[in-house]
């Protein structure tokens, strides 16, 4: 019923809403409105009734059915709202409550809908297409059908893996641990066997009463076939789970393979690729047989301007001065780009105060913000600057953050939030998850709640790896309700070793610390030379960033990246400084159509993709060229080393504390772990650099020092052109300021200009 009914606030709404909109003028609906807009807040009322009573017969545990409650509740209230508002208040009010009930009804119903029929109900009836690299179901695959007799241990393996593929794909939306309908689970062993409320549901040896083979051989008008929604079985994939019944439904004795690409964990070191050509560097050794392989030519690399601008902004986060730039343009030694950034990665301030960015989003390390006045939240900024200027080498600074002192227990800590929380984010729970995501790259925010849809990882692997950072015994919580199981206590990857589960938690998580951080564990430094070569080429080798199951454009070089990462004493920049000598670092930036290109399987790599300034480096860049944007009073004195040169031109934005400014141009809340920013362009970022103050206050004082500084207009252009771009302008250019500006520029025309000047892509983007 509860469906049935939902129908009817949805139609009566909406048309109430058509018709208000189509009547505003004239008030000549209002009477019909106002019956549709009673009939459907109460049929509202009774929707939301009897979606309670359902979800009491029906186990729904997932996240889209707590979303569906909640917005179904609010859309009751608000439809309750808006017939009292036609009963007694104005037009205004009632057409804005009506567009918000509408709204409400939308949210609700899209969700309720992924509930009944599957989160792609929207798409499931559309003609299928296979993901990219996802294999096609054809008779080709499976061969096993075909084979008469008993089947060896590596049979029922492959037997195994193809039917829990195909059950995952068609079943698990109805009968996994989100939704069990009819008390059929199909998601493990034991409940695939255990059957449903109607009883067993496979019978091994026995095709004729197995209930679930009828169910899917049924015809799709029929009421009892299964799945209800979406798209039938194959006949392929019927006659796979025929065979695996007529087998007598084996199940491997071992370890399940998984239906989910996993990552290696072990350490690798690929064969280096024969020097060719003027390519020595193993980088391109690695690339240069991806490119063959992918018939792709190298292209010839970028000027010397483009690539000290690059490097500047890459280590640094601040433009090359103009003096500078002229300077490497005489230098004819061959080896001058390789010497230039050895000498910036000496400069220890600069590099730590750019890549400050960096790790404050990843550690979700901030200056402000929730939990700070509490005391429910630590800052680690003295500690991350001082790691950073000093080059600490990684698997220390991994040592450090996991088994922290005072200094650096911020990390593991996480905020303790005031009031009541959901029980996958307590401190120990957060602290699983963020050592998971930052340092293995991978997502446990799922199997924090309840069994992961889109790995392996099970709800009680993320409570015995929270458990280790608690001081007593975790329960279990199920999509936040107690089950009454306490959790062990173990790491994620049990190849890393085993920890003394009764030993304090000091202990243990000095004892985790040195699990992670030794050589054998492949996963850490391939997740972390994976975030390096993401930031300085503009996407990973593996995309996304902390999903580190997902396939390698290159397993090749990610593999040798991280091997010699580790030869080499854990050295980030050491790192840094073979990416940016290698000729892959200095093709030619390359653009993408479509952002969703990014993140495609389908991604080749053929050279760094073009990016967009950060929040942090346009300031930066603006400081530099033109004005100041955070006077050097900004900064955030009190909480950087007692040693930090207080004498600087401006603050480094890196420095300041967050603000309207450098939100709209990207900087995250770092209540939550952020390891990527987007480089696309949005409207607020417009909306800031349009009409924010503090862009405008710098572009506005910026005026007036160079109007004194330069008088003469032909002078001013140049200057500030060489200043920002890191060129000169070209006569066209210089032309088009000139006649802009005029012999005598006004302060106001000089900060149009510099404003023009701060949105030009060569100013903007990193080529």
């Amino acid at each position: 019923m509860h469906p049935m009914i939902v129908h009817f606030p949805i139609s009566l709404l909406f048309i109430a809403l058509f018709m208000e909109l189509l009547g505003r003028k004239s008030g000549k609906f209002n009477a019909a409105i106002k019956m549709l807009v009673y009939t459907g807040a109460a049929s509202a009322v009774l929707s939301v009734i009897l979606g309670l009573l359902l979800a009491g017969t029906e186990e729904y545990g997932s996240d889209v059915f707590s979303i569906h409650k909640w917005t179904g509740i609010a859309t009751m209230v608000l439809g309750l709202l808006s017939a009292a508002a036609y009963a007694f208040s104005n037009r205004t009010v009632q057409r804005t409550l009506l567009t918000f009930t509408a709204l409400g009804v939308t949210i609700a119903g899209h969700y309720g809908a992924s509930l009944t029929h599957g989160e792609d109900y929207l798409t499931s009836v559309l003609p299928r297409k296979d993901a990219p690299g996802e294999e096609q179901t054809t008779a080709a695959n499976f061969t096993l059908t075909a084979q008469a007799g008993p089947l060896n241990e590596t049979q029922i393996q492959e037997l195994n893996l193809q039917v829990r593929t195909i059950l995952a794909h068609n079943c698990y939306n109805c009968h996994g641990s989100a939704k069990v309908k009819g008390e059929l689970r199909l998601d493990s062993k034991e409940a695939i066997f255990k059957g449903g409320e109607h009883g067993k549901v496979i019978v091994p040896g026995d095709v004729h009463t197995s209930e679930l083979l009828r169910r899917i051989k049924l015809p799709r008008s029929d009421k009892e076939a299964m799945p209800t929604k979406g798209k039938a079985l194959s006949k392929e994939e019927i006659a796979v789970i025929e065979y695996w019944i007529k087998q007598g439904a084996p199940w491997p004795s071992g370890e399940l393979k998984s239906l989910y690409r996993v990552a290696e964990l072990a350490p690798r070191l690929p064969k280096i690729p024969a020097a060719t050509g003027d390519l020595s560097n193993p980088v391109d050794l690695f690339v240069n047989d991806y490119f063959k392989k992918n018939k792709i030519k190298w292209a010839a690399p970028v000027d010397d301007r483009t690539y000290i601008r690059r490097v500047y902004i890459d280590v640094t986060g601040l433009l090359p001065p103009p003096d500078s730039i002229d300077a490497f343009l005489k230098d004819t030694s061959p080896g001058k780009r390789s010497v230039l950034v050895s000498r910036l990665l000496t400069r220890d301030d600069d590099y730590a105060q750019h890549w400050l960015t960096f790790w404050n989003d990843a550690l979700r390390n901030d200056y402000t913000g929730t939990g700070y006045i509490t005391g429910g939240r630590w800052d680690i900024t003295k500690w991350l600057y001082t790691s950073l200027r000093e080059n600490k080498p990684y698997n220390e600074f991994v040592r450090q953050l996991v088994s922290p002192d005072k200094e650096s227990q911020g990390f593991v800590k996480g905020i303790k939030w005031r009031g009541t929380i959901n029980s996958s984010q307590s401190t120990e729970m957060q602290a699983a998850q963020n050592v998971a995501q930052v340092f293995l790259g991978l997502n446990l925010k799922c199997a924090s709640c309840h069994d992961s849809f889109i790995s392996d990882w099970k709800l009680e692997d993320s409570y015995a790896f929270a458990n280790l950072f608690s001081d007593s015994i975790l329960e279990i919580n199920r999509c936040d309700k107690p089950t009454g199981i306490m959790a062990p206590r173990r790491v994620l990857y049990k190849e890393l070793g085993e920890i003394d589960t009764n030993a304090v938690t000091q202990e243990r998580l000095k004892q985790l610390a040195e699990l992670l951080v030794q050589p054998k564990d492949g996963r850490l430094y391939r997740t972390l030379v994976n975030r390096v070569w993401a930031q300085l080429m503009g996407r990973g080798i593996v995309e996304p960033v902390d999903v580190m199951d997902n396939a390698p454009w290159s397993q090749d070089l990610l593999d040798w990246l991280a091997y010699d990462f580790v030869e080499n004493g854990y050295d980030i920049k050491k790192l840094i400084y073979n990416i940016l000598t290698s000729k892959t670092y200095q093709l030619p930036s390359v653009g993408v159509k479509e952002p969703e290109e990014i993140m495609s399987p389908n991604f080749v790599f053929n050279g760094m993709l073009r990016r967009r300034l950060t929040a942090e480096e346009f300031s930066d860049a603006v400081s530099v060229a033109i004005q100041p944007v955070y006077a050097d009073s900004m900064a955030v004195f009190k909480l950087l080393p007692e040693d930090f040169n207080r004498n600087v031109p401006f603050a480094r934005a890196s420095l300041v504390k967050n603000d309207p400014f450098l939100t709209a141009l990207g900087r995250p809340n770092r209540e939550t772990v952020s390891t990527s920013r987007t480089s696309q362009a949005s409207l607020l970022q417009a909306l800031e650099l349009t009409n924010g103050s503090k862009f405008n206050d710098a572009m506005k004082y910026g005026a007036a020092k160079w109007k004194n500084k330069y008088p003469d207009t032909k002078t001013l252009v140049k200057e500030i052109y060489r200043n920002a771009i890191g060129r000169l302008p070209d006569k066209a250019e210089e032309e088009v300021a000139e006649k802009a500006l005029g012999n005598t520029p006004s302060e106001a025309a000089i900060q149009d200009f510099m404003w023009a000047i701060a949105l030009h892509p060569e100013f903007q983007l990193i080529y």
